[in-house]
């Protein structure tokens, strides 16, 4: 028994040490020494046309398909049940629904059609809210072959429902083991080189090797989830002693962009795996990492963040001035602190190609590791960059106006909708200022127009003509 079963476990381990040596191999010729050198052999573009081809099909399949049964291959799709009109003021509104109550009258007063005017935007924001959108996933206007896509196709037709198994056995089978093991061959080379070029005692080299360690580690990671990128306009790319500021959909936005051009990093000092990866790269590059205590000290981020950006000799900030992870279809609100330090703003729009894969992290459904191996998973990461010209505070631009304009010019470049509401409204309720500014145009419905109108004339009249006023009390006084 002994003698029959040895020659089958000699030839087992035999062939498996021959896969674990041409799977090394093929991982060492093909991406990590190109990842090394910056170079691309075109196999991801190509990789990302075989797919496009193969959607295509599928999608003629499809359409067959649902012919020859009589289906919808598409559910109908609406801006929901209300159909909003042109956005107007709020004075035109109510003068319109008391004009259809019969109650219009001469003197602004409250009337009882006014409770419908905002029972009607009450539900509007209830059936369509522009918030909650943002952060759920981006429709498809096709399937990509993914289960986990909108729309579910692959038993529509029998040859649809054999590539989808195949394409399942091809994504779980070969893509993911091999994007694991590139993933934690980055790691561990970040971990690992960033904390041997720390020790270099020589400043220059020191900056120059590590710049060139996370290049390779970057590299090879955007590889482990075969990240196809195109980046545009590179001559405006940030420039050391400036600020970085980009839309978020993702955590791996920080390397798609550190994948072209390193920076330093700003955050929340973490424990675990993130901790040791945090204190390892702070070894070799300034990166700035706060505690959990120090986060919400205005004064002390915006002087690390000014000390920084003073050093012409250290890396350009990067910052994700929303806060949050939105889906890709939209910008919300930047916060304003990064926009207070006297210093050059390097704009980044990134916008991202859905159909082969939803690259936008919803963290209060997915965890980290379950959110990776979704991205590991799926067929590629496809996505646009854009390095728009820089832009400094203008004379008489408060922080806020200077945030929104440089969210304006990202929501333009990358096709988003520029939106004025705060990404925090995902964990928060809204704010009072929203529903005071509410109060306040209805409370010049009530009051009058035209009333406000007359006090603000009579002030300008004091204002422009103030020793007329004196000469007209001296007159008076003197009859």
């Amino acid at each position: 028994m002994t003698w029959s079963t040895f020659p089958v476990d000699n030839l087992l381990c035999r062939c498996l040490g021959i896969s674990i040596t041409v799977w090394w191999t093929f991982l060492f010729v093909f991406i990590i020494i190109p990842a090394v050198f910056g170079v691309s052999f075109g196999m991801r573009r190509f990789y990302m046309r075989t797919l496009l081809k193969i959607f295509e099909w599928a999608m003629l399949r499809m359409e067959m398909g649902a012919k020859e049964k009589n289906q919808e291959l598409y559910k109908p799709y609406s801006n929901g049940i209300i159909a909003k009109e042109p956005p107007s003021s709020l004075q035109q509104e109510m003068q319109e629904l008391r004009g259809s109550a019969g109650c219009l009258r001469s003197e602004p007063e409250f009337e009882m059609a006014d409770i419908f005017y905002f029972c009607r935007r009450g539900v509007e924001s209830i059936v369509d809210d522009e918030v909650t959108k943002c952060f759920s996933a981006q429709e498809l206007e096709s399937w990509n072959l993914l289960t986990r896509s909108n729309y579910n196709f692959r038993h529509i037709s029998l040859r649809v429902t054999v590539l989808w198994g195949f394409g399942v056995l091809v994504r779980y089978g070969v893509l993911l083991p091999l994007r694991v093991t590139l993933a934690v061959t980055g790691i561990s080379l970040l971990l690992v080189l960033t904390t041997l070029v720390g020790f270099l005692p020589n400043r220059e080299l020191r900056s120059f090797l590590s710049e060139k360690v996370h290049l390779m580690c970057y590299r090879i990671c955007v590889r482990a989830l075969t990240a196809i990128i195109t980046y545009h306009n590179r001559e405006n790319k940030p420039q050391n002693g400036g600020i970085c500021v980009a839309n978020h959909t993702t955590p791996i936005d920080v390397i798609i962009l550190a994948n072209d051009g390193c920076y330093s990093l700003v955050g929340q000092a973490h424990g675990g795996l993130m901790g040791m990866i945090q204190r390892a790269m702070v070894k070799s590059s300034p990166h700035i990492w706060f505690e959990r205590s120090e986060v919400k000290d205005r004064h002390l981020v915006a002087k690390r963040l000014g000390d920084h950006v003073a050093d012409k000799t250290k890396q350009p900030i990067l910052i994700f001035p929303e806060g949050t992870c939105i889906n890709n279809t939209s910008v919300m609100m930047f916060k304003k602190g990064s926009f207070e330090i006297a210093c050059t703003v390097y704009p980044v729009a990134i916008k991202y190609d859905p159909r082969f894969g939803d690259a936008f992290w919803n963290s209060s459904k997915f965890g980290m590791v379950n959110y990776l191996l979704r991205m590991m998973s799926s067929w590629a990461i496809v996505c646009s960059v854009w390095y728009l010209p820089p832009m400094n505070r203008e004379e008489g631009e408060d922080a806020v106006q200077f945030a929104n304009r440089v969210k304006a010019a990202i929501a333009a470049q990358g096709g988003l909708v520029d939106l004025i509401w705060d990404g925090g409204l995902k964990r928060t309720k809204v704010k009072d200022a929203f529903k005071e500014e509410q109060q306040k145009l209805y409370s010049q419905v009530l009051v009058g127009e035209q009333d406000q109108e007359d006090q603000s004339g009579d002030r300008q009249l004091e204002e422009e003509n103030p020793e007329g006023d004196r000469n007209n009390q001296d007159s008076s006084k003197g009859q």
